[in-house]
């Protein structure tokens, strides 16, 4: 059995509604992407984005991968047709850690070992263990060393910059059954505190709450937002300061009680050895549609070294990356927690004909052969920009 095909289709779903971002910043807009004026955060799309690949070989069986790409997804798929078929064809699909090492090594002296390539070959990857879960009639979990748990816990994301606003959307989530939440807040710190705290008073204790502010404090101000988030019972503080700053990121994991969650943009062993080895963060967060499920093992092996726990990112990843996440919680024995986007499920799942979804706050372990996503072609070509 050889990989006779490999296609990229950079897709561009449109919202359910109109698109508009909530919150108090002033918003610039271009084209289909929006950024907030005077503030260093990330550009994001008003439709979901991702680049999907499509894997067949010769004897006509066929593995969907995706590369996270929130915005600019042709970028990926442009590196999947002129760089990656080239390696990829023709090779034996049970090849699958030797091809991601092929891949990675013939762009490194160059270079690129991060950011839109290696996204690349981690949508290669997971369409590689898509196809070869099919080809042995097991889910993908079962390939990557088998299951740790029965099921996989997520938190659900909210947003709302006034406590009223977090206060409900925390309580259309809590009906659903979720345990955990997350709260993306990039306001002053009192501003935080306050949307924080009413979210507190509405949770029971039991219920977990974590924070992202999303790289927008310095240190001191993490340090401080983190104090006032500890009183409140907050679980973890994510992403407090600019990714590059490891030293920085090191001296709040220190000096703050809860955990310091980071890491969606490492996607290799090589840049989290050195976070790990200044102990910058309580919780690694890699994302496998960044990472891709080989590079992924790898990295949770390196954690569990360290007796440090995994809690996958999945952020604006699609309904493939949804999946993919599943298998990876399941396959790595030190998993605490998995991102989930619950308003957004059915909105990336409209590629697919059928797809994961959770009851309770929890994913069931997969049963279907593959990733367990029964994608729609005729759909993908539909959104494929």
């Amino acid at each position: 059995m050889r990989i006779s095909s490999i296609q990229a289709f950079p897709i561009k779903i449109p919202p359910p509604n109109d698109g508009s971002r909530s919150g108090s910043e002033q918003i610039e807009a271009y084209g289909d992407y929006t950024i907030a004026a005077d503030a260093w955060t990330s550009i994001y799309s008003r439709n979901h984005e991702t680049c999907l690949v499509r894997l067949e070989t010769d004897n006509g069986l066929v593995g969907w991968g995706e590369g996270q790409a929130p915005v600019a997804p042709r970028a990926t798929a442009a590196i999947v047709d002129d760089l990656c078929a080239p390696l990829v064809l023709g090779r034996d699909p049970f090849d699958v850690e030797y091809i991601w090492y092929r891949l990675y090594s013939a762009m490194r002296e160059r270079g690129h070992i991060t950011g839109f390539y290696v996204d690349a070959l981690a949508a290669v990857d997971l369409a590689l263990y898509d196809l070869l879960g099919k080809a042995l009639n097991k889910p993908v979990y079962k390939l990557l060393g088998g299951s740790f748990r029965p099921d996989v816990q997520v938190y659900a994301g909210l947003g709302g910059t006034q406590p009223d606003a977090a206060v409900a959307s925390a309580e259309t989530l809590l009906d659903a059954g979720y345990r955990a939440l997350k709260l993306h807040l990039r306001m002053p710190n009192p501003q935080i505190l306050a949307v924080v705290e009413a979210v507190r008073q509405t949770a029971s204790p039991e219920i977990e709450l974590l924070v992202d502010v999303h790289g927008t404090r310095d240190v001191s101000q993490a340090i401080e937002l983190g104090r006032g988030l500890e009183a409140l019972g907050v679980r973890w503080l994510e992403a407090p300061c600019q990714p590059e700053d490891i030293r920085g990121q090191a001296e709040i994991a220190r000096a703050l009680a809860m955990q310091v969650a980071t890491g969606e943009w490492l996607r290799t062993v090589w840049e989290w050895r050195d976070w790990i080895a200044l102990r910058s963060f309580d919780v690694a967060m890699p994302d496998v549609a960044r990472t891709g499920l080989s590079e992924g093992k790898r990295i949770a092996a390196l954690c569990d070294s360290y007796n440090l726990p995994v809690a996958p990112h999945v952020g604006g990843g699609g309904i493939l990356s949804v999946a993919a996440t599943i298998h990876y919680s399941l396959a790595i024995p030190n998993f605490q927690i998995m991102e989930h986007s619950h308003e957004a499920n059915a909105w990336k799942g409209s590629i697919a004909r059928a797809y994961p979804t959770p009851q309770n706050g929890r994913f069931a372990g997969p049963r279907q052969p593959g990733l367990g996503v029964d994608i729609d072609e005729a759909e993908v070509a539909r959104y494929t920009s």
